[in-house]
């Protein structure tokens, strides 16, 4: 069994990083160079999104929820440019996808299970040695 977070990793979140980048080309005029030092990635990786070679995921896109999540991403972007934290606001995006149930039907399609009661938002702590 797969963890929610390795879903996350290899089916959502380049997903998110491609429509928050594009955003940010495309409407902030943020250059594919800025975009890769926010994200923390390779130009070429932002080049891959911004053509379309990365980060399309039917199940993804295709979701009757993916409205929403286009909307937070189209926020994430405006307030990434306007100095917010990047991984902030991409969490803040991955939790409306999770909202809308597109994490439950990634992992329903892709492993063929019911996607697993996980509520780790906010619920790390760290223990002292």
């Amino acid at each position: 069994m797969k963890i929610p977070c390795e879903i996350v990793v290899w089916y959502l979140l380049p997903s998110i990083r491609k429509g928050v980048a594009k955003e940010l080309v495309e409407v902030h005029g943020f250059t594919q160079s800025r975009v890769a030092r926010t994200f923390g990635v390779t130009d070429a990786a932002v080049s891959q999104y911004l053509r379309n070679k990365r980060g399309d995921y039917d199940v993804v896109v295709n979701s009757p929820g993916f409205p929403m999540v286009q909307e937070e991403m189209a926020a994430a972007a405006s307030r990434i440019a306007n100095g917010s934290d990047f991984a902030e606001e991409i969490c803040n995006v991955c939790m409306v996808a999770k909202s809308v149930g597109i994490l439950a039907k990634i992992y329903e399609i892709e492993l063929g299970e019911e996607y697993p009661d996980c509520d780790c938002e906010g619920q790390i702590s760290i223990k002292s040695a």
